[in-house]
């Protein structure tokens, strides 16, 4: 009998369900449901609603039923950083705020005051990001103690809607990596850092690596779908649950390419270096307690935000066309300057940066979005240089994974820039490795070897080569 596996896969922006199955030794999958996900202002912060994520997640889950389909598990994945904080009796304290939120400002700079920056990472090995965990918990101690000294519970987001399902807190190792606040060599929670930062280490739950069986679903929710599952935990972290997905990792680095752009390599170590802190690379967990060396950098956020600015009148396949058109044209901004992280709009931002550095200001849409392409293609060529450099040794080939690997102006620029193959592939590679994270919980597949060798005889990956660039 066909055994089914569904994965909850949220970004920043949207969400989808997808079912996945094996047949004949392929893996399959059909999306059956997709929602938008968007910041709203609550409370004097921008935050998600998590009220309407777990609507979106049952509504899913019952066009099962419609199938006639009964999934034998589910696993959520979603961003990372961001938790909400419950009470004694389960009930949230807080909003999910999101990591957009300006909460965190000075937050990190005050945190060095308590832990040396040095220190704390070479500790966490987490790249230094206002946004972490750590610098919201901080701000939340600063603004609202009270709320931290109730806390009982600290769930992540996927975590919190894990609870919904089955009425069972614990926190994942992907994702809890991502806070800056678990050691890279106990894979445990850092209660000396803790301690010092006067957060309460109670409220924590027990670290659990992907492919655990949490549980099964609540009476309430069998009796609201008609059938019961397991809850799996795959890398709860989105891109964890991506990095999986890379069909061959041995001399490749991969670059999972959506709203955030990650760039890195995968490792069986943490590599905690001055080099490393020096080029702000992370340590993130993966898989089988494996590492996720890499650099965290603005993505496609970028050009969701001009689309956006420009009343969603042009379609992100016309922006490339634009683009294209304007071979001619060039400047580059720094994709990671704060000012890129949420401003009140995206296009004067980069036309007011291109002034500011004595550049062409882009003026057409097709020059903006040039903008934006050659500058996330330069951003790469660095941080893949910076990779070699750690590493002492050249990589031959790049992966790109996610949705913007369909994007092949930016897969080709990458290619020109760096001269090496670029391989662009699987597109839905998050969804993928959450399901292959429940089949191998399941044991409906083997180990991490046999689903990577799955998914490169199930999914296609398009190459490209170094072209002759004009100049």
């Amino acid at each position: 009998m066909t055994k089914y596996s569904l994965a909850v896969d949220i970004g920043a922006s949207s969400g989808r369900l997808i079912l996945g199955h094996i047949e004949d030794g392929k893996l399959q999958l059909n999306e059956i449901h997709r929602f938008e996900n968007n910041i709203v202002k609550k409370n004097d912060h921008f935050c998600w609603d998590i009220e309407i994520l777990f609507s979106e997640i049952k509504t899913g889950i019952k066009k099962c039923h419609d199938l006639n389909i009964k999934p034998d598990s589910i696993g959520i994945d979603t961003w990372a950083v961001d938790f909400v904080l419950l009470d004694e009796h389960d009930n949230l304290l807080t909003d999910a705020v999101a990591y957009r939120d300006p909460r965190t400002d000075g937050m990190m700079e005050e945190v060095f005051t308590i832990i040396p920056k040095e220190k704390l990472y070479f500790e966490t090995g987490i790249q230094f990001q206002k946004f972490n965990t750590i610098y919201q918990l901080y701000a939340l101690k600063q603004k609202s103690p009270d709320v931290l000294k109730k806390a009982k519970s600290f769930l992540m987001i996927p975590e919190y809607l894990n609870f919904l399902l089955t009425g069972k807190k614990a926190n994942e190792y992907t994702n809890a990596t991502s806070t800056q606040l678990v050691n890279a060599f106990t894979k445990q929670w850092d209660h000396e850092m803790l301690d010092k930062l006067g957060i309460n280490k109670e409220m924590f739950h027990e670290i659990l690596p992907p492919k655990t069986v949490l549980g099964t679903l609540s009476e309430e929710l069998v009796c609201e779908f008609g059938f019961d599952m397991n809850v799996v935990l795959p890398a709860t972290h989105d891109t964890g649950s991506a990095v999986i997905s890379v069909p061959e990792l041995e001399d490749t680095i991969y670059l999972s390419s959506g709203t955030w752009s990650l760039i890195g390599v995968e490792n069986r170590f943490p590599i905690c270096v001055p080099k490393a802190l020096q080029y702000n690379f992370t340590n993130e967990g993966g898989i089988d307690y494996r590492y996720r060396f890499l650099k965290n950098i603005m993505g496609l956020w970028m050009i969701q935000e001009v689309k956006r600015n420009y009343h969603d009148e042009i379609s992100f396949a016309e922006f490339v066309e634009l683009a294209e058109k304007e071979e001619d044209f060039q400047s580059i901004v720094n994709v990671d300057d704060d000012r890129f992280l949420k401003p009140e709009n995206m296009v004067s931002e980069i036309q007011k940066y291109c002034k500011e550095t004595n550049q062409h200001i882009p003026q057409t849409p097709g020059q903006i979005a040039k903008c934006v392409y050659d500058s996330l293609a330069d951003s790469y060529k660095r941080a893949i240089s910076e990779i070699e450099e750690i590493f002492e040794k050249s990589f031959p080939r790049v992966n790109v994974i996610g949705g913007g690997c369909q994007n092949e102006m930016l897969n080709q620029l990458l290619a020109n820039v760096t001269n090496k193959e670029v391989c662009a592939g699987p597109v839905e590679a998050t969804a993928i490795g959450n399901i292959v994270a429940q089949l191998m919980a399941l044991e409906e597949v083997e180990d991490i070897q046999q689903a990577r060798a799955l998914i490169k005889d199930s999914f296609e990956v398009k190459t490209y080569k170094q072209q002759y660039v004009r100049g």
